[in-house]
């Protein structure tokens, strides 16, 4: 089948693949259905990523949350407020980005009326691994960001180690999703959620500093930023 070609001029952003006009919203609406492993029967819905084919950076986090399951988007409770501030303090543009989680279905232990997050499984992330690969080979970004360790593990495998790796591009020998997105570069850095836990406001302000000079990192890679230099 032919590809439809997207004729609207890039204004001076980074080119893209041309892409065929729906194959995102596609993907989302076949997700929505998806049963491969046992965390839909108690999430509210998938939580597909957000963005345009051909944005300059993907962030990929771990999973939605409370707010991201009851909304249907990703990123939209405290740690996606957070994530956006850090967004437009490395100099990026939202339109630059494209988020997703590397686990589409809120898992959680019901505490009460609240419901608690709990780390997804690695049948969880492996069930999910086909859609994040659908979603890196349709936006074909120029850098993939993970926040945080599952993520990590997910996109890149399990000799990455967050720590040790943030701030730096990893080789390309480490990261398996080659094929999803060839050339792209590959870097890891905290969870937004992981900045709002520390435990205390140093702490916090310390990650939320490595978070934004990492996601400047990410835009400097992809001719996007000029913000803060990465510490």
């Amino acid at each position: 089948m032919q590809k439809t070609i997207d004729p609207t001029p890039s204004r001076g952003r980074l080119s893209a693949p041309p892409v065929r006009r729906g194959q995102l919203a596609a993907k989302a609406a076949a997700c929505a259905r998806c049963q491969a492993c046992p965390l839909y029967r108690n999430a509210t819905q998938a939580v597909f990523g957000e963005g345009r084919a051909g944005a300059a950076v993907m962030l990929v986090g771990e999973q939605p949350g409370d707010a991201e399951d009851l909304a249907g988007r990703p990123f939209v409770g405290p740690a996606g407020l957070l994530l956006d501030a850090a967004i437009r303090e490395a100099g990026l543009q939202r339109s630059d980005v494209y988020i997703t989680n590397a686990v589409k279905h809120f898992n959680f232990e019901q505490r009460g009326k609240h419901r608690l997050h709990k780390k997804p499984g690695a049948g969880d992330v492996r069930a999910c691994r086909p859609w994040l690969l659908d979603e890196i080979t349709l936006v074909r970004p120029h850098v993939i960001v993970a926040l945080g360790a599952t993520a990590a593990a997910s996109l890149f495998g399990p000799s990455v180690k967050l720590t040790r790796d943030r701030g730096h591009a990893l080789p390309a020998a480490v990261t398996p999703i080659h094929d999803a997105a060839p050339g792209a570069v590959h870097l890891v850095t905290f969870h937004p959620a992981a900045v709002l836990r520390a435990p205390s406001s140093d702490r916090r302000a310390e990650l939320r500093a490595l978070l934004t000079g990492d996601l400047a990192l990410a835009g400097r890679l992809a001719g996007k930023s000029r913000g803060p230099s990465p510490s």
